[in-house]
């Protein structure tokens, strides 16, 4: 691991977002596996909160539900309950056909083992392995590191960009209020 002196605040930032991106690329798994569950539950959170314009107080539910810690790594029991909240927002989550789906569930398959890489290229010591001819002195170079994590970051500010845009171009945001969609876009 690298001293404390030579951690700098880019450094842990990268850290943070790149184990935060781990954490949301498992829940975009989840909405690929589970997108049946998601559609059902959202039919029912549908009826009872849409009618109001109340997506607000369903979120509110979501994220103060008591979870029993043997559920907290439930997908189909707990985080796909997220989703099929979140689809109150934007419907296009509870349909497999629908770009934001598919740009999601992607995003979950492919960004974990980059965001990975790169959090390995931070803590070590890559300069051990700098005369050496083993895969760790090619993979953790940084050039390839540095390749593959811009490849990352583009696809993960591509598809941003691209949902954001769909979901002012559908007007997702009518009804809502500019803190709600802030917090919860």
């Amino acid at each position: 691991l690298p001293s404390p002196t030579s951690v700098t605040l880019l450094t842990l930032s990268l850290l943070f977002f790149n184990n935060l991106n781990i954490f949301i690329a498992m829940c975009e798994i989840v909405l690929g596996l589970n997108i049946l569950t998601i559609k059902e539950d959202y039919k029912r959170l549908h009826a009872k909160y849409a009618p109001g314009n109340n997506e607000w107080s369903a979120c509110v539910k979501f994220l103060t539900m008591p979870i029993p810690l043997s559920q907290l790594c439930s997908g189909k029991h707990t985080w796909s309950k997220m989703w099929s909240t979140y689809s109150l927002y934007d419907p296009s989550y509870q349909n497999h056909e629908s770009f934001g789906f598919f740009i999601d569930f992607g995003n979950g398959l492919s960004t974990i083992p980059p965001s990975m890489l790169m959090n390995l290229a931070m803590v070590l010591d890559t300069t051990r392995y700098a005369d050496s001819n083993s895969w760790s002195s090619t993979v953790l170079s940084p050039l390839f590191v540095g390749c593959v994590g811009l490849a990352m970051y583009w696809q993960v500010m591509y598809g941003t960009i691209i949902y954001v845009l769909s979901f002012m171009f559908n007007r997702r945001y009518e009804g809502k209020s500019t803190l709600e969609v802030s917090l919860f876009v």
